[in-house]
């Protein structure tokens, strides 16, 4: 298996471990002795410079200890991304439907932050926003430390604009453009998020691109950036965008279906390049297509 991106850290906390093995046991329960023991045969435990530990190492509170998640078997994603644009500090790709951004769950190497790392050979890369593995449409990538503030500073102070199209069943009662405004939190299971009564902390502009028969095209726009944000606007609009295995019903557990993808896309992002003062605007080359 290639190596991972990075490694993840944990400072060992106080407990009655004898070694280093023993905390990680207790810490990652879902992972076998065995297969700790043999990560650390192969190196793939270190401390904090990189060094490799030994697997009888002496537990000590405080301790960093580095280590490389694996997924036994993990699943090839048959959809390939597109890179629009690469500069000294900047990288634009178009993300396919069902790749994650970055590793979680069952990914790690099939994930569009790892391909890109091989693809460029940059292991300075990191994403400045997510779109959630359903979404398809493009993401930024920071090609460069010493640029990253200034570009990750765009997202909190909301001067990038950020342009969504989704598929939709129509909303025939609702006067366009419309503004969506409500409190986003967490939900049950802890993936999902939902509005509940409260100070709104979220925002999306939503306007009709097409009226088509029997769904409508909607263009997007979040003023707010919260988890699924779009998603749960437009659930709770009575319009849920189409294949949507999280809103307003979660689905049951099946893989993923390439022939019904969340139709939902992040189309067109544009700012003031904070280095050059320069506008700048990326618009993705993929399109949804019209579900039957």
């Amino acid at each position: 298996m290639p190596d991972p991106i990075a490694a993840s850290t944990l400072q060992l906390p106080p407990g009655p471990w004898a070694t280093v093995l023993d905390a990680l046991c207790a810490r990652f329960p879902q992972i076998g002795r065995e297969q700790w023991l043999d990560r650390f045969a192969r190196g793939r435990v270190q401390d904090e410079d990189g060094v490799p530990l030994a697997a009888d190492t002496a537990h000590r509170v405080g301790l960093c200890v580095r280590y490389f998640r694996e997924v036994a078997d993990e699943a090839v994603i048959p959809f390939q991304e597109t890179l629009l644009h690469v500069d000294t500090h900047l990288v634009v790709v178009d993300k396919p439907h069902f790749l994650p951004v970055t590793p979680a769950g069952g990914f790690v190497q099939e994930t569009l932050l790892n391909r890109l790392v091989r693809k460029l050979g940059n292991r300075d890369l990191v994403p400045l926003h997510r779109i959630d593995r359903h979404t398809a449409g493009l993401v930024l990538f920071s090609a460069r430390p010493s640029s990253r503030a200034a570009y990750q500073s765009l997202f909190p102070q909301r001067r990038i604009e950020k342009h969504y199209e989704a598929w939709a069943p129509p909303l025939q009662g609702l006067a366009f453009p419309h503004v969506r405004r409500s409190r986003i939190e967490h939900g049950e299971p802890f993936f999902r998020m939902r509005e509940v009564d409260g100070e709104p902390n979220s925002e999306t502009r939503i306007d009709v691109i097409e009226r088509a028969d029997p769904h409508w095209r909607y263009a997007l726009q979040p003023v707010t950036g919260r988890k699924h944000q779009l998603r749960v606007h437009m659930a709770g609009l009575g319009a849920p965008i189409l294949h949507d295995p999280f809103y307003p019903e979660l689905a049951g557990s099946a893989p993923d279906d390439p022939a019904r993808p969340l139709q939902l896309l992040a189309k067109r992002l544009s700012f003031v390049d904070p280095l050059s003062g320069k506008r700048r605007e990326f618009t993705s080359e993929l399109e949804l297509s019209l579900p039957d």
